[in-house]
């Protein structure tokens, strides 16, 4: 089996962070997205309470993780939103997804943040969350947006 590394994204590493928007089907079988421009994609990389691991093997993306860090006004100062997870089709089930998951944890326990949640959309993503030790919470509501862009002012 090839091997691979998982390393956190940082600001120098933009050139990676637009390549996963360009093949993100491959990733997680959604549509591509445009890019960050590249004074985004830096300040996105920059921003210490988003962390972004990447798999890769041969110096190529070929799996990813991205993660928030929230502060609460509550109970623990922090917990982390585990927001999205993908990894190319042709590297499932050959533990990159676990590699990233295990990334996760290891930077909360270095932080000192003992809660992380996801939200799974799918009962394959449950089952993949289960495997790396989540339990399901409570039932959710459906989630709702909103754009300000959408009103006058």
């Amino acid at each position: 089996m090839p091997s691979f590394t998982v390393r956190r994204l940082s600001s120098g590493d933009e050139q990676a962070l637009a390549l996963v928007a360009r093949e993100e089907t491959d990733f997680t079988g959604e549509e591509s997205s445009p890019p960050l421009a590249p004074a985004d994609a830096r300040a996105y990389l920059s921003d210490p309470a988003v962390w972004h691991w990447h798999a890769e093997a041969d110096g190529q993306p070929i799996g990813f993780l991205l993660a928030y860090v929230h502060p609460q006004r509550h109970g623990e100062a922090r917990h982390v939103m585990f927001d999205e997870i993908g990894v190319r089709e042709g590297w499932r089930r050959r533990g990159v997804g676990r590699a990233l998951v295990d990334a996760l944890h290891k930077q909360m326990r270095a932080e000192g943040i003992q809660e992380v949640w996801v939200l799974a959309d799918n009962p394959e993503a449950g089952a993949f969350y289960e495997a790396c030790g989540y339990a399901v919470d409570e039932v959710q509501g459906v989630m709702l947006s909103h754009s300000v862009a959408d009103r006058e002012a």
